[in-house]
């Protein structure tokens, strides 16, 4: 199409989508309508009209003046908040310590940290050789690096064993397609070979010239590892494995000791893994357990042996096995860690002369430390009965020194060392909240529902006291419950804007996440993936039953796979909820999922469904919230994207709002704001980040009556 042409189309869409008219006398700005232009498809016997499958083609001149407008709209009906977003903004600016550094990473002679300046987007890694008393040494300036972009992310950042060079790669338009570019630390060159358009990480191997990084196909999956040596062509880097499996993505990184290198392949439902000596790059991986359909496993090295955490034998809740490096093959593992019905071993680390276990029991963390001289273990002990403990950074092999980090729903992140042989912990450092936080002020605790078949599922609750159970309060309800991913009860200074306000903010631990168990993912996925917004729904029965809150007070909110669950549940019970904030939501189920093209669909075959099987495709039908929207009310909505967004794309949200625009019965307000610099998490930068958060919570607060 000639260039004149489509210059032509361009003005006419955006006077097609002009900015809304001002609102008169009260009245709210009009919003933009999406044309409809039907798309007919026919599966199983089905034939779906979807009048919106246009604005996926973003080569379309209709489609960005419609995000435009979009945009627009929900800055016209914001306006109202506009002071509400500045005084939220600086009140959670406020709360920040805008000029701060991390607790230092002890690797080799040197020690490792990053801070952050007043006034700058980005953290500066740095380092000082022997104590925090030598002089600085800036190893990257990510500020410096972003100028001239709108975003800026890190993927690798990688320093070679000998400390001299560092590996890292970065992203300016939230793709997730990767440059990776390697600096001479003693000289401050970045060397002249670059890679371009990779996936996440990148690993030295032990001679400090080889590098090991990750290609990605078409669909933006990991499915090939090359090496490459350190003063020759990047065209010359060989490619030592490519997956062809559609389900698996690949990877590769050092054992904690540095003796082996692992080349891993994986699914979410079947792994498999090579592994060659770190000091001989060029030597073939061999495999350690050829792949098994649902056999799962992760390799590391300690004291000469192998230590696998796997899912073999039945142990659905993992276990760690041995295995001699000579012969890693399945007939010589032999049991470390057995199998506990009742405890998920969510993953491990190893010392010289240590074992840790990072478990999870009772939708609790905990950290269980073993000496493996003295065969003996005990688990730390905290005080809080709703907290969270997650493991620190601990790159040293050669210690007893175990760092992790603790935090709870009122009490601010902190990093303590634990010396492992004598049981001794000490506080590095606590995250400090200006402006005078006084947790005593506040309350947290944990609540359990009742789902449809009887499941009990946690809820963890913050307010600030006193609490008074009359319904009476408002409430933002959170969840994710996908993947397995868990979402454990943590601190937010942000969220003080909320609290402060007379919100009770909520985490309902729905089935999906594996806070109970690796059978609550289970349970929450493939065709038991409709108990993740039952569950959800339960749950907030459950809090207006028990009158924490009422249906006229609640806000729920959710991101990603939680946005789908946010359009799940409005289209089941859209009487239940008041607002509704909905992040780079995953609504159009059965496109993305018929679409093998589209990042990240053909690997989660495993979680959602392929709707190739007639069985699969009906049961995510059912729930897909694109092709579930009716003619009824639903709530007030606020749903955001970023036109770059490698996962979910953009026109998931864009057909889902343009959808309910035109069916819905209701004149509550429908809001689409799209981040046209951004990706999937959002703006890059942490003030831009805060911004949006600000905007958010003025639209929760807004719509809950509350303009104080």
């Amino acid at each position: 199409m000639p260039r004149t042409t489509l210059r032509l189309l361009a003005l006419l869409a955006a006077a097609t989508f002009a900015a809304p008219a001002p609102a008169q006398n009260g009245s709210r700005p009009t919003p933009p309508v999406a044309r409809m232009v039907p798309k007919t498809d026919t599966l199983h016997g089905d034939v779906r009209v979807d009048n919106y499958f246009w604005l996926r083609d973003r080569a379309n001149p209709e489609v960005i003046p419609y995000l435009e407008a979009e945009n627009r709209y929900t800055e016209a009906v914001m306006e109202p908040t506009r002071q509400l977003q500045e005084t939220l903004y600086q009140e959670i600016l406020g709360r920040l310590k805008q000029t701060d550094a991390r607790v230092p990473d002890r690797i080799g002679p040197y020690l490792y940290y990053s801070r952050t300046v007043e006034g700058q987007q980005y953290p500066i890694f740095a380092r000082r050789r022997g104590s925090m008393q030598a002089p600085e040494e800036i190893i990257l300036d990510q500020n410096q690096m972003a100028q001239g972009t709108r975003y800026f992310s890190l993927g690798a950042f990688t320093v070679s064993p000998d400390h001299r060079l560092l590996a890292f790669s970065i992203d300016t338009t939230g793709s997730e397609r990767f440059t990776l570019m390697v600096k001479n630390l003693e000289t401050g060159e970045i060397l002249p070979e670059r890679v371009d358009s990779l996936g996440f990480g990148a690993t030295w191997a032990a001679d400090n010239r080889t590098l090991f990084y990750t290609r990605t196909d078409e669909a933006n999956r990991p499915d090939r590892v090359y090496r490459h040596t350190l003063g020759t062509s990047p065209s010359q880097d060989q490619r030592v494995f490519h997956e062809p499996d559609v389900l698996f993505r690949v990877g590769v990184y050092r054992t904690k000791d540095d003796a082996y290198l692992v080349l891993s392949s994986g699914s979410y439902t079947t792994s498999e893994a090579w592994v060659v000596p770190a000091g001989r790059p060029n030597d073939p991986f061999r495999v350690v357990v050829p792949r098994q359909k649902d056999l799962l496993y992760t390799v590391n090295h300690q004291d000469g042996r192998f230590v696998i955490r796997t899912n073999a034998d039945g142990a659905n809740n993992f276990k760690l096995v041995t295995a001699p490096e000579g012969d890693p093959s399945r007939a010589a593992w032999r049991d470390l860690v057995p199998h506990r019905d009742s405890v998920l071993l969510d993953g491990f680390d190893v010392f010289r002369d240590h074992l840790v276990l990072y478990e999870r029991t009772n939708a609790l963390r905990q950290i269980r430390v073993r000496d493996i001289r003295r065969n003996d273990e005990h688990v730390i002990a905290f005080e809080e009965s709703v907290y969270t403990a997650a493991p620190g950074s601990n790159p040293e092999y050669n210690t007893a020194s175990l760092r992790f980090g603790y935090q709870s729903m009122v009490t601010p992140p902190a990093v303590y060392d634990y010396d492992m042989a004598t049981r001794r912990r000490e506080l590095r450092k606590q995250d400090e909240v200006l402006g005078g936080y006084d947790p005593s002020q506040y309350a947290t605790e944990r609540t359990w529902a009742r789902a449809s078949d009887g499941t009990r599922v946690p809820i963890s609750v913050v307010y600030k006291k006193p609490l008074a159970l009359d319904g009476s309060r408002p409430m933002l309800l959170y969840a994710y419950g996908s993947y397995g991913s868990s979402t454990d009860p943590s601190f937010s200074s942000a969220n003080l804007s909320l609290l402060n306000r007379g919100v009770i903010f909520a985490i309902a631990h729905i089935r999906g996440g594996q806070e109970m168990g690796r059978a609550w993912y289970d349970q929450g996925k493939m065709l038991n993936k409709r108990n993740t917004f039952t569950d959800f729904i339960a749950s907030a029965e459950h809090l207006v039953r028990e009158r924490y809150t009422s249906g006229e007070r609640l806000a729920i909110r959710g991101g990603s796979a939680g946005g789908l669950l946010m359009g799940a549940v409005v289209n089941m019970r859209p009487d239940l909820f008041k607002v509704v904030v909905a992040d780079v939501p995953f609504v159009d189920v059965i496109n993305t999922m018929a679409d093998a093209s589209i990042p990240l669909t053909a690997g989660e075959w495993e979680q959602w469904g392929n709707p190739v099987n007639e069985d699969e495709y009906r049961y995510m039908l059912s729930y897909s919230p694109y092709d579930n929207v009716e003619r009824k009310a639903y709530p007030t909505m606020l749903v955001t994207t970023g036109l770059n967004d490698p996962r979910v794309a953009y026109w998931e949200p864009a057909k889902w709002v343009a959808r309910l625009r035109a069916m819905k019965t209701d004149d509550n307000p429908l809001l689409l704001r799209t981040n046209m610099g951004a990706g999937h998490g959002g703006s890059s930068g942490r003030y831009d980040a805060l911004r949006e958060t600000a905007f958010r919570y003025a639209f929760i607060l807004h719509h809950l009556g509350i303009h104080q």
